[in-house]
């Protein structure tokens, strides 16, 4: 990553964690400087994190880098981005992961001008398979958001929208591990039921969601038709899809993620 020599993170957190990790990974030779509060955390991350410094004062953290990623709760934004304001200057890029805050909120807190990109990242990047969404403030350049995206792309895939979807990316890739989670809960909950081990359903119902979402991506057909393939006349699969049609699983995943990307919309006092 040769355009980017010096990034900040404002919060020490697992996502932060994992941009840090992926940034390692890759070999980028970017200096690294984290500000957390929590001594535990930061003590961790010195231990596990050779090369990078971690700092307890976030105006510190906040002056050093080209790039500063505010990964801090939505409910400490106003508070935080207060105490950074004198710290930060106008060359800076800002690069903002919490849920629900929009660029205009972060631009209004911060000097006038200052250049803002909004990302949405969710949790398998901490195993950098990550699905993250980037969009542009007002004063944002594409070269921003070249080089946000270079970024990201250490901990897995990252697709660019307008400011205006990014609450249905939360309701979506953010919120959606969950849901996820909660299908392979089911499977296992399902085997067990049936009589398998707990050990074994789980492997097979963890296995069965990464294999399937593997076959998604890679022969680029349409679920439906994939899911056609094993779909055979009167047998096991038609009877199965049969009962979550009955128990309208398509249309409940599909309001849990209305539901999900509302309350993102309520985060940001829309």
């Amino acid at each position: 990553m040769p355009t980017i020599k010096k990034i900040s993170f404002i919060g020490g957190g697992n996502m932060a964690e994992a941009i840090i990790k992926g940034l390692i990974k890759q070999n980028s030779g970017v200096q690294i400087m984290v500000a957390e509060i929590a001594l535990e955390r930061r003590v961790y991350l010195n231990d596990t994190y050779s090369g990078i410094k971690v700092v307890e004062n976030a105006a510190e953290a906040a002056s050093f880098g080209e790039i500063v990623i505010l990964a801090i709760k939505p409910q400490q934004s106003t508070s935080v981005l207060s105490t950074l304001e004198k710290n930060l200057h106008p060359d800076q890029l800002i690069v903002s992961i919490m849920a629900g805050i929009r660029t205009q909120n972060i631009e209004e807190a911060l000097e006038s001008g200052t250049r803002v990109v909004r990302v949405m990242p969710n949790t398998p990047a901490l195993v950098g398979a990550g699905a993250t969404a980037i969009c542009s403030g007002r004063k944002t350049t594409t070269a921003d958001l070249d080089r946000v995206e270079t970024i990201f792309a250490q901990i897995g895939q990252v697709v660019r929208v307008e400011e205006k979807q990014m609450d249905a990316v939360t309701g979506l890739s953010g919120s959606g591990p969950a849901f996820v989670c909660m299908f392979i809960e089911a499977l296992t909950d399902a085997g067990v039921k049936n009589g398998l081990p707990r050990a074994v359903a789980a492997q097979l119902a963890v296995q069965t969601v990464l294999g399937t979402a593997k076959l998604v991506h890679e022969s680029g057909d349409h679920p439906a038709l994939l899911r056609d393939k094993v779909t055979s006349p009167g047998g096991t699969t038609i009877a199965g899809m049969h009962a979550l049609e009955v128990g309208a699983f398509k249309g409940t995943v599909m309001n849990a993620v209305d539901v999900a990307t509302h309350r993102s919309k309520e985060l940001a006092g829309k």
